[in-house]
């Protein structure tokens, strides 16, 4: 007992003494310094901790690997020059439990310059796609682990195709995720960057599985891909996200599918009035897009040729409307559009013009004051800017989008690139914003991985080394055209190169062939291929799946 107190209060003086209290502010006030003078650190999470004095979590984002500083070009005066010093921060440390905070540290000299790429969508994927991973090591996060084929999701809703021929791995993207011992794939969302030190925050996306929620990690990057997408738009209509379905992802088209058989089910029970049952069936489409007007199509198809044969009971209540406030498939040549709505009117889509003002959970309340009730309730009116990137401090370019130069690049920071529908182009480049497509997405990735490829070679791909590299020409997009299935075997197939453009317009059962033969070679891989065609030549002989699992 003498010997323990003994030696408390020496380490108690020794902390007083005036060499160890400059051992510890040294790098107390590096820190505040480096704080101070960084120009782009966007960590959300930071500032509510440190209102809720959660100092646990700020001090293990702060923690300084020295070692990693040297391959940055910084240098400092590190602890190891002053043992007793380091001594009392170890102490210390172990004395308040602060976790440090996990993850990759900066790559050596001897290493591969790592690629981090933030997002799994069509952008990201065509990057990892031909990144030549001889010369990089890359580090995919997202909440998801696979690519979704979304021109082909609708049919997924109905039964038309199986959830997993829309669903393509990452890891079978790009092999050296699961193959690299450098490279990796990290199901987590990132909550923050930095752009001084060249790191990202994740949260990981755990449901519970690790004993410590929420497991917060860092990566260093030497280049760092931003292709997070988008979020559906609500324009803030109250009762949106609690009651609407969106159709963006896999676990959309299987809850709306969900929903529907079990209100198809439903509505036979005993005892069910007439109007309840007509709300029930009911199925309300909100957005004239392609992407409304093709759930409408397959969701028609279903109902005719399905609904009419295995639900005969209630066949003649179940009804679908696709409300939109202009016309629908606005982007399309005009005698298509006109197509479209005559054909959609004669399978039963009724068409209806207005706004919602607001959503309730049994029926939505448009501008002019008319109810409408509804069973199932799906919204698709566009994409805009994920909360992600509006809480980014990176200049944004119009609409609220990661804002790029025509190499794709973010401007005012070093190695960030952005992607996809998450970037658009700073009105200082003189150039629109593109619309948020499939093919203007992989476009851009296609040609930011050639930009990789082509520095990576020429020893620029580590931090802070493609200052002085020729880039080669900006990113030029050129439209192909557009398609969208209307249903009963008919689409729609417009090639020009702009809406005010002239060009080749087609509509009905060859433009419906079109349609399907372009969207089987454009899916990734060969199997997924498969899926699709065996899944179409199934539900053509044998009808929709109709189970509810």
């Amino acid at each position: 007992m003498a010997f323990e107190r003994i030696a408390r209060t020496a380490r108690h003086g020794f902390r007083r003494s005036p060499s160890g209290a400059s051992a510890r502010t040294t790098e107390k006030d590096m820190l505040c310094e480096r704080a101070s003078t960084r120009k782009y650190c966007s960590v959300p999470s930071l500032e509510s901790e440190m209102r809720n004095n959660n100092l646990s979590y700020l001090s293990s984002i702060s923690k300084v690997n020295h070692n990693s500083f040297w391959s940055r070009g910084i240098s400092i005066t590190p602890n190891y020059q002053f043992p007793s010093a380091e001594r009392i921060v170890e102490e210390s440390d172990s004395e308040c439990n602060d976790p440090k905070y996990p993850g990759l540290e900066a790559t050596r000299p001897s290493e591969k310059p790592r690629v981090v790429v933030l997002g799994t969508g069509w952008a990201a994927c065509r990057f990892l796609k031909g990144l030549d991973t001889k010369v990089y090591d890359v580090v995919c996060i997202s909440p998801r682990n696979h690519m979704v084929f979304t021109p082909l999701l609708a049919s997924t809703c109905v039964g038309t195709l199986e959830f997993r021929s829309v669903a393509e791995p990452v890891s079978r993207i790009q092999s050296a995720l699961a193959t690299s011992p450098s490279s990796y794939f990290y199901m987590a969302s990132c909550v923050g960057l930095d752009t001084d030190k060249h790191e990202v925050y994740c949260e990981t996306i755990s449901n519970g599985g690790l004993s410590h929620e929420p497991y917060r990690f860092k990566v260093a990057y030497d280049k760092l891909v931003i292709a997070a997408g988008a979020e559906p738009l609500t324009f803030g209509i109250k009762g949106v996200k609690e009651h609407a379905f969106f159709l963006r992802e896999v676990n959309h088209a299987q809850e709306i599918r969900k929903k529907l058989l079990l209100n198809l089910m439903l509505s036979e029970h005993p005892g069910i009035s007439e109007e309840e049952r007509k709300r029930i069936l009911h199925c309300v489409v909100i957005g004239g897009g392609p992407t409304g007007v093709e759930f409408s199509g397959e969701l028609s198809d279903f109902i005719m040729k399905d609904v009419q044969e295995r639900y005969s009971h209630v066949k003649d209540y179940i009804k679908v409307t696709l409300i939109e406030a202009n016309e629908i498939l606005s982007s399309f040549d005009v005698g298509l559009r006109q197509y479209a709505t005559n054909h959609l009117t004669k399978v039963g889509v009724r068409l209806m013009r207005g706004v919602v003002k607001e959503v309730h959970p049994k029926k939505i309340v448009l501008n002019d004051g008319t109810d409408v009730p509804y069973g199932l309730l799906v919204w698709s009116t566009g994409v805009g800017p994920s909360e992600f990137v509006k809480k980014l401090d990176l200049p944004k370019s119009p609409g609220g989008r990661i804002g790029v130069d025509g190499w794709m690049r973010v401007p005012s920071v070093e190695d960030v690139f952005a992607l996809g529908d998450c970037a658009g182009f700073l009105e200082e480049a003189g150039r629109p914003v593109l619309p948020a497509l499939a093919q203007v997405a992989e476009r851009e990735g296609k040609y930011l991985v050639e930009l990789f490829n082509r520095i990576g070679k020429q020893d620029a791909g580590k931090a802070f080394s493609a200052k002085d590299i020729p880039l080669g020409e900006q990113f030029v997009y050129k439209h192909l055209g557009s398609m969208a299935t209307v249903g009963g075997y008919k689409a729609l197939v417009d090639l020009r190169q702009s809406k005010d453009a002239k060009g080749i317009s087609l509509a009905g059962f060859l433009s419906w062939l079109i349609w399907r033969s372009a969207y089987l070679t454009r899916v990734v891989s060969w199997r997924n291929r498969f899926y699709v065609a065996v899944n179409w030549a199934t539900t053509l002989v044998f009808g929709r799946d109709n189970s509810r699992i």
